[in-house]
């Protein structure tokens, strides 16, 4: 699969929610095939998983729906096999984040004007690949954290890794670079930063109002945004 695009000069957007969700549409749409193709590929891979520990995590989540208040960690984790599952669908999670960074450089190469490729979509499998698995599990450890401690912490500190995957991918940092400078702009301007990410993952997630197919759709939608914030914010942006 091949995108042919006419060359044109990086176009920043303005350094406010607006612009950057505008910029994030337009991002989006070029790179949209590519981002379904992501998530077949998680989708896949997370099936895989559940036959190979025979988990049917559709009919957990029916008798969770039945009786909810029945339901807690403990009686998951008692349940055969749940809990090396959910431990070997963190590691995928965490193995998988290069597939999703090769969006943030898919976005570069469109907004650029470059052809694009499948093979672009493996980008993050070839470069900075180690710093970019290191970033995925610091990132998801904190977050979680964040959103165990009565949920609305993991929002407060969510915008603070926004930038984290496009440094990783376009400066080539390593994961320690890309959290600090990540963490310095975010929190120069955080208002900005904690309505993009709250929007984005709100568009992100809309995608389940039409159950699987439509979050196959808008789930990656963040991605773009987060490059749509890296032109914003970050003082060269300069690709690699």
């Amino acid at each position: 699969m091949e995108i042919l695009n006419q060359p044109n000069p990086i176009q920043r957007p303005e350094r406010n929610f607006g612009s950057v969700l505008s910029h994030s549409f337009e991002i989006y749409k070029g790179i949209f095939l590519y981002a379904l193709l992501a998530m077949v590929l998680y989708v896949v891979a997370s099936f895989a998983i559940q036959l190979l520990f025979g988990i049917d995590s559709q009919s957990l989540v029916e008798q969770m729906g039945e009786d909810p208040e029945s339901i807690t960690l403990e009686r998951i984790l008692e349940i055969e096999g749940v809990g090396l599952y959910y431990g070997a669908s963190g590691l995928m999670g965490i193995l998988i984040a290069p597939l999703f960074a090769g969006l943030i450089y898919m976005a570069d190469k469109y907004q650029r004007g470059a052809a694009l490729t499948t093979s672009d979509l493996f980008y993050g499998y070839r470069h900075n690949t180690l710093n970019i698995l290191i970033y995925s599990l610091l990132s998801t450890v904190l977050i979680s954290i964040g959103f165990a401690l009565c949920f609305f912490p993991g929002i407060l500190i969510a915008p603070l890794f926004m930038l984290g995957y496009p440094l990783l991918v376009l400066k080539n940092a390593n994961a320690m670079e890309a959290l600090q400078h990540s963490f310095t702009i975010a929190k120069q301007n955080y208002g900005s930063f904690l309505a993009i990410t709250v929007v984005g993952f709100l568009i992100s997630m809309a995608g389940l109002l039409f159950c699987l197919i439509g979050i196959l759709a808008s789930f990656p939608f963040l991605y773009a945004a987060m490059y749509s914030s890296y032109l914003a914010f970050a003082r060269d942006p300069r690709s690699v």
